[in-house]
């Protein structure tokens, strides 16, 4: 008889009780994914997974260890158990560790609300190769497109629970659904590629893919002829496309982790300014159909919407036990983690306040800079922010696009550099992170 992901926890937990285990928690993952990859009109990748993965923590007083296994086999789970208690006598004492309070966790972890499963019945194979090809396709069509090196679609669906010691127990499901597209213009040393894609919850929701490889298209004829840009500090303007990275720095540096290990160039900034007065950082893990929410965190702690940044100020840390414990603090019901991983502090869906003005708006206002569309590798000092990366995209003159370029590195300070930004209104409000087109008055650049 299969036992679904409730019955394995809570049969993990049993064993980690007679194991010797003085608290444990436990977390399976049921999934199924599906991928298919074309390629010049015909299959060229297809591939199925199906499989359940469990994670047990055990813990002795304040020594923790954790072990993993894609088995639920009764003699796997009472052979984890025994396993993790004898690593745990071994284990160095962690006096932040441990498990929430009864009064701390979750009441009501109804997910239904969230919309996070799809209940239409899993794609075939045929159905996501069509849309693959649908994407090559147009992608294809587009003149100047010399080919398509990737066109695929892919479905996913997985099932959690998590279970502990101190009474909690529930679960959840979500599926996920995605087309991409990766055109190429140009020839020889001359080839320039750009991608688009849409990945969702729901299979309504998706784009259309046509759609998708149509804009891979276009978006790689534009970037032919490309050129290094002059050096020397000009506005720079960050794409919607790749303008939440921005935010994902100033999240990594207020992450409960890197502050109590005073590795952060934000460490000493609670309740300082630390965007323009008018911005706002709204976390919120309960929004409909999207990919970052979730109704408790993995401590078994409720997730809550929070304004992380308001007008300007930095009101808190992201915490999970373990990081609050350290700070004197209260866990933000932030604890993520895997089966083979303790739990750590992250943020869930993210919202930055749009502005008034289009995209379009600001590159008129910019007069001269850079527009950034992608950007490769990333050099920047978590201790002081200091920022440095590779980027490629679209040089401004009097306002608008005059030419291509690539191969130039843009730098500065993320703290002045955030405290410069200026948001378009362009944000797409699907996703996860939803942070509009910024522009940031006189970054370095460096170019021929």
């Amino acid at each position: 008889m299969t036992l679904s992901p409730e019955q394995i926890s809570h049969a993990l937990l049993e064993a980690a009780q007679k194991a010797g285990a003085h608290s444990a928690d436990a977390m399976v993952v049921q999934g199924t994914s599906v991928s298919v990859d074309v390629r010049k009109g015909a299959l060229e990748h297809a591939e199925r997974s199906e499989g359940t993965d469990l994670g047990l923590r055990v813990l002795l007083g304040h020594r923790q260890a954790i072990v993993s296994a894609s088995d639920s086999s009764p003699a796997t789970l009472t052979a984890m158990a025994e396993r993790a208690v004898a690593m745990a006598r071994e284990a160095p004492e962690d006096p932040y560790s441990g498990l929430a309070e009864t009064d701390q966790l979750a009441q009501n972890t109804d997910y239904a609300a969230l919309e996070l499963f799809d209940p239409t019945p899993e794609p075939t194979p045929k159905m996501l190769q069509d849309d693959a090809l649908a994407a090559e396709a147009a992608a294809a069509a587009v003149e100047g497109v010399t080919q398509v090196s990737a066109a695929g679609a892919g479905y996913g669906e997985h099932r959690v629970h998590l279970a502990a010691s101190n009474g909690f127990s529930s679960g959840y499901a979500r599926t996920s659904r995605s087309t991409s597209c990766v055109a190429i213009a140009g020839t020889g040393t001359g080839m320039e590629r750009d991608y688009d894609g849409d990945g969702r919850s729901f299979q309504a929701d998706l784009r259309d893919p046509a759609d998708i490889g149509r804009t891979a298209g276009e978006r790689a004829i534009q970037l032919v002829g490309a050129r290094k840009p002059a050096t020397g500090s000009f506005p720079v303007m960050f794409d919607e496309r790749i303008s939440s990275s921005l935010i994902g720095h100033l999240m990594a540096a207020s992450n409960g982790s890197a502050i109590a290990r005073g590795s952060s160039w934000l460490k000493d900034c609670l309740g300082e300014q630390v965007l323009p007065d008018h911005l706002s950082v709204i976390e919120d893990p309960h929004r409909k159909r999207v990919s970052g929410s979730r109704p408790f965190d993995a401590e078994g702690l409720p997730t809550q919407r929070r304004a992380v940044i308001e007008n300007g100020i930095l009101t808190g840390w992201t915490l999970d036990l373990s990081s609050a414990r350290k700070l004197n603090m209260t866990s933000t019901g932030n604890a993520v983690r895997g089966v083979s991983s303790p739990p750590s502090p992250s943020s869930w869906n993210l919202e930055l306040t749009q502005g008034d003005q289009s995209r379009a708006d600001l590159m008129r206002d910019m007069g001269t800079g850079l527009l950034v569309t992608s950007m490769i590798g990333s050099t920047i000092n978590p201790n002081t922010g200091d920022y440095s990366r590779g980027a490629s995209g679209f040089w401004i003159e009097n306002g608008e696009i005059a030419y291509p370029v690539n191969e130039c590195t843009i730098a500065g300070n993320l703290r002045d550099m955030l405290m410069r930004i200026i948001p378009a209104n362009d944000a797409r409000t699907h996703l996860s992170r939803v942070v509009p087109s910024l522009l940031i008055e006189g970054m370095t650049l460096a170019g021929s």
